[in-house]
């Protein structure tokens, strides 16, 4: 039997595209914008303050998420601030209210964030202090960043489950 034109250039078609996959690109690049939405939208729940091995912080039942300011860490053998040693405290410390060499270190990270002109300075910190510090020696840190330009100071704790009468935790 003879093949007409049509059929034989639909025959050589068929045979010269045999075999070859087709990845189709738009359903693809459209899986991977989603995916890149999904994880800019839950990028923001990170926790901004450092993980501090060698602290054991209180517990609170406090619902507020940390801001990203600056980080004072306490611990019985020294004062950190943002991960770089300031004090000694297996030394005895300084008389006064204030700590000389903490406010050395944040007066120079005000005026540092003072002379930047991308954000105005709001003179926020957070104090990272192990539960287990005297009262006195975070008073005095509170104290010393109160006089640094740095009147705003928050306490980081860590996140207590409540249990409510049923024994659930919230």
């Amino acid at each position: 039997m003879k093949m007409s034109r049509r059929a034989k250039r639909m025959d050589r078609h068929h045979r010269r595209n045999k075999g070859h996959a087709v990845l189709n690109l738009v359903s693809l690049m459209d899986i991977f914008t989603i995916l890149v939405f999904f994880l800019l939208v839950n990028s923001g729940e990170v926790q901004v303050l450092p993980n501090a091995k060698a602290l054991s912080l209180p517990e609170s039942v406090a619902t507020l998420k940390p801001k990203e300011t600056l980080v004072v860490m306490v611990n019985h053998n020294e004062i950190l601030v943002q991960g770089y040693r300031v004090m000694d405290l297996t030394r005895p410390l300084p008389t006064g209210t204030t700590l000389p060499a903490l406010k050395e270190e944040l007066q120079r990270h005000a005026d540092r964030s003072k002379s930047r002109a991308l954000e105005p300075f709001k003179g926020k910190i957070t104090i990272m202090g192990e539960k287990s510090i005297p009262y006195t020696l975070l008073k005095r840190v509170m104290a010393t960043c109160a006089e640094s330009d740095y009147p705003h100071v928050s306490l980081a704790v860590l996140r207590k489950n409540e249990k409510p009468e049923g024994g659930q935790p919230l």
